[in-house]
């Protein structure tokens, strides 16, 4: 079957709410400032009463690691699917909405939890503070999965978060899938924190599966014990591309023992959220459109120093033909 799709992406389902605080609010709220908090339903419906209580300026935009990235695509005129799950709730509707102005095909799904969403307390200093409530996002299988989807798309892209607790074994399901159809994997390893608690885990997911890598500079000291150049000639030797971001640095990329330098694009940064996220939809685009490595490194590192001129992981306003031209 003729892949007609560039990329489908499975991950965890996340309606950002940028909220703006002052320290006092997060010694209220009990969050230590700086730090990311998974937590329950309950906690998260009462942060979400009391932002409404104090009349806190909110914003929203979608959010997610996978799906910044298919958002991404989609503004680069790539085709894009993106799995997961939803509530049957108002957020879980603006989200689709959301991914239909991106020009993403949505198979998101409903459950009877609420749609996940994280909240950002961003205060005065730009210091971001996180809490995260999950919701409907975990609740994935392999039923809401359509394998025609993966069969007709050129590569799955997903994240590290899903490889640990219930999710993981729908996450191994897809990547069956993907390996029996010739559609290439690309995982994003997420979080030094996922690497730490799964390591010898997510190393054999990755031996077996995984042909194009994303990691940052600290995941993939997790990974690897090494830095830079060396933890990418190690990485490469495992998959197809490895590719290891190094912020304002730049970023690596190995292939066949080869390592190419992608030089970054200056950038006034306010916000870094979503910097990795948009790099991954900038290569992959280009990837799948036949693009030299270095040539998709270029767009990827070229999207992500627009992202981080920003808050949030907003991209309806930029031009993705602009873009592309800038680095043709």
């Amino acid at each position: 079957m003729q892949k007609t799709n560039d990329v489908i992406g499975m991950g965890n389902i996340l309606m950002d709410f940028l909220v703006e605080v002052d320290d006092k609010h997060l010694i209220e709220f009990n969050l230590k400032k700086g730090e990311m908090h998974l937590v329950e339903h309950e906690k998260a419906q009462a942060f979400l009463h009391k932002l409404k209580q104090y009349e806190l300026k909110i914003e929203m935009v979608p959010g997610g690691s996978v799906a910044n990235t298919l958002r991404g695509i989609g503004i680069l005129g790539g085709n894009a699917i993106l799995c997961g799950k939803i509530g049957n709730d108002i957020y879980g509707e603006m989200y689709v909405e959301e991914l239909k102005k991106h020009k993403v095909i949505s198979r998101l799904s409903k459950h009877s939890a609420i749609t996940g969403h994280a909240l950002s307390f961003i205060t005065p200093d730009s210091q971001r503070t996180f809490s995260v409530h999950l919701g409907a996002a975990i609740n994935i299988s392999s039923e809401d999965i359509l394998e025609e989807d993966i069969i007709i798309s050129k590569i799955i892209h997903l994240e590290g978060y899903q490889l640990e607790g219930q999710t993981r074994e729908t996450v191994l399901y897809v990547m069956e899938i993907a390996r029996k159809n010739k559609t290439l994997i690309s995982l994003d390893l997420s979080d030094p924190g996922v690497i730490r608690r799964n390591k010898s885990f997510l190393q054999k997911v990755v031996l077996d599966y995984v042909d194009i890598l994303f990691v940052n500079e600290d995941e993939a000291f997790e990974f690897t014990g090494a830095q830079e150049e060396s933890s990418a000639r190690m990485l490469g030797e495992q998959v197809k591309i490895a590719i290891v971001k190094l912020g304002k640095k730049g970023s690596l990329i190995c292939s066949e023992g080869k390592i190419i330098s992608i030089a970054p694009f200056s950038a006034k940064a306010i916000d870094t959220t979503g910097a990795g996220d948009t790099f991954a939809a900038g290569f992959l685009y280009g990837y799948c459109q036949g693009w030299s490595l270095e040539k998709a490194g270029k767009l990827g590192s070229l999207f992500a120093s627009k992202v981080v001129e920003q808050k949030g992981v907003k991209l309806l306003h930029f031009d993705g033909e602009e873009l592309k031209r800038l680095i043709s």
